[in-house]
């Protein structure tokens, strides 16, 4: 793959510094929550599910600093400048999606399980198939889901640091590993949510000051923002309507709606947003949780709709500009710059750090999340109950968790350094498709169907995640896109093209693929075994009696 230059905006030496003590301090108080946090994991419940003590208002603050990762904030706001209305589209699923999550799920999935997801499969099904097979769907979906987050923090860092080379660029993406490997094996699930909580005030504060600016200098005109926008993006009125990414062939619009269903039906599907429901006591805390992240998650969506047509009003966003060499990534920083005066000026570079910072810690605090996520699910699942037959004692669970870190944060670092050509909330929209085809099937049959059973569960997972990473695989994302500069914008380099599904996204394809074969699966089997405890689970997932009791067959 060709050097990417990421050239940092000039600036003075001193506004260079200012930038970096800004950045590093707000890192450094992420690293302090997550040392006093650790002091009080005694348990696996306290390392899993920190202990069920947070309120609805926390965790709906946790699952909000979760949920707005990198995708959000640098991919979405890029893709709009870029893209114009069709990038807003990526809010708009993102937004939805969380009804799907709250009337599906939420509540249901909090009373049934009790650590990760195969804990309410499980309840009534074969352990060792089903916890190993939503083990490898968790561990699948958090690796597409930290390619983002690491990227991100890639382009981002090189911003900041002014840094033009590709080694340098990938020393960062490590660097960012191994703060992530901290934050799991030292503050465990109570550290990773305080982290989140004060990424999202974090990140909330400093989006509404970006906006602010933007709008008041325009005016608060929304009308006159869009109009410079749409005259300066080189598309004219198109810039504005739908159709300029996803409407100018058949196979751009089955794209689009691939993309949407992804986006609606993945996060309900989603494993590190999944587990984020057992962190609280009760049902109605998990519900007040949901209802919270929809209110922040919200208003946040409507901001990235001024930051995107900000950045397309008031950066280069040719084919030839930076924000177009980083797929729109940088495009929220360095709109931060000029909001603040521009390169150069003091209120630019603590415009930039703040921003740059601010964005830093969303994503340490979701690639923790991801891999404590993943680390819980292989310690808990595969480790104790299909590897020691749930002989395993909490200590060793949790060492086991620990050392898993480390391995799914060097799997990270190593496929992140070639996809760092790719707009992040594109590579998020790939985890959402992943998860929508191979979770959430056999999440919702498991809680409404009473003849499902442990074929079905497996079928359906293995399927659906097989068919969507396959699809990915043989897609332009991998190989055989070609970027407006002329240079690859896919995994591999130009000249190396085995791209046959046309999609970007598989999720039209792979989602009812994942729902048909848990269907399959459950109707040519003669298993009736997990018949038996459906009405223990739905009298469990309705009233919570169990939940924090170890369960299964």
């Amino acid at each position: 793959m060709s050097t990417l230059l990421i050239a940092a905006p000039a600036q003075g030496s001193d506004h260079r510094t200012l930038t970096i003590v800004l950045f590093l301090a707000v890192v450094a108080v992420t690293l302090y929550v997550t040392l006093v946090a650790s002091r009080q994991n005694r348990t696996a419940a306290d390392y899993y599910a920190a202990g069920r003590s947070f309120s609805g208002f926390q965790n709906g603050m946790a699952i909000s600093g979760d949920y707005m990762s990198a995708a959000s904030f640098l991919g979405i706001s890029g893709a709009i400048a870029l893209s114009g209305y069709d990038g807003f589209l990526y809010s708009i699923g993102f937004l939805v999606a969380w009804l799907v999550a709250l009337m599906l799920v939420a509540e249901l999935l909090r009373n049934s399980g009790r650590f990760t997801l195969a804990d309410q499969l499980a309840y009534r099904m074969r352990q060792r198939p089903v916890r190993t097979a939503a083990a490898v769907s968790t561990l699948g979906v958090s690796i597409f889901y930290l390619l983002a987050q690491m990227v991100g923090a890639g382009s981002l860092v090189a911003l900041l640091l002014g840094i033009s080379s590709d080694t340098a660029k990938n020393i960062t993406i490590a660097l960012v590993g191994v703060l992530m490997i901290f934050y799991v094996t030292v503050g465990g699930m109570k550290g990773t949510t305080w982290v989140q909580i004060v990424k999202a005030v974090l990140l909330m504060g400093g989006t509404l000051l970006v906006t602010g600016i933007v709008l008041w200098k325009f005016h608060f005109n929304l009308s006159d923002l869009l109009g410079t926008a749409a005259d300066r993006s080189g598309k004219g009125q198109a810039f504005i309507e739908p159709g300029l990414k996803y409407g100018k062939t058949l196979t751009s619009k089955i794209d689009f709606l691939s993309l949407g269903l992804a986006l609606v039906l993945g996060t309900a599907g989603l494993p590190h947003i999944l587990i984020r429901f057992y962190t609280v006591p009760t049902s109605r805390a998990a519900r007040s949780s949901v209802q919270w992240a929809i209110g922040i998650i919200g208003t946040f969506y409507l901001m990235t709709l001024v930051l995107g047509f900000g950045a397309a009003a008031m950066l280069d966003t040719g084919p030839e500009s930076q924000v177009a060499a980083t797929a729109g990534n940088v495009a929220a920083p360095l709109l931060a710059q000029a909001a603040g005066g521009g390169a150069g000026t003091t209120g630019g570079a603590v415009l930039l750090a703040l921003i740059a910072a601010v964005a830093f810690a969303t994503i340490l605090a979701v690639v923790a999340g991801l891999t404590l996520t993943s680390a819980s699910s292989f310690a808990h699942d595969i480790y104790a109950h299909v590897l020691r037959r749930g002989q395993a004692s909490e200590r060793q669970e949790v060492r086991v968790a620990r050392m898993a870190a480390f391995l799914i944060g060097a799997v990270a670092i190593a496929l992140a350094i070639p996809a760092q050509r790719l707009n992040v909330a594109f590579l998020v929209a790939l985890a959402f498709a992943v998860a929508a085809s191979a979770n959430l099937p056999a999440i919702v049959y498991n809680l409404f169907w009473r003849r499902f059973n442990t074929r079905g569960a497996v079928w359906s997972i293995y399927g659906g995640l097989g068919s969507a990473v396959l699809l990915v695989f043989f897609s332009p994302v991998v190989s055989g896109k070609v970027a407006p500069d002329g240079t690859s914008a896919s995994l591999f380099p130009l000249g190396v093209d085995f791209s046959w599904f046309p999609l970007e996204n598989p999720g039209i394809v792979s989602i009812p693929l994942g729902f048909l074969l848990g269907w399959a699966g459950t109707v040519l089997s003669r298993d009736k075994d997990s018949e038996r405890r459906f009405d223990e689970l739905q009298v469990r997932a309705l009233t919570g009696a169990g939940a924090e009791v170890a369960s299964g067959r």
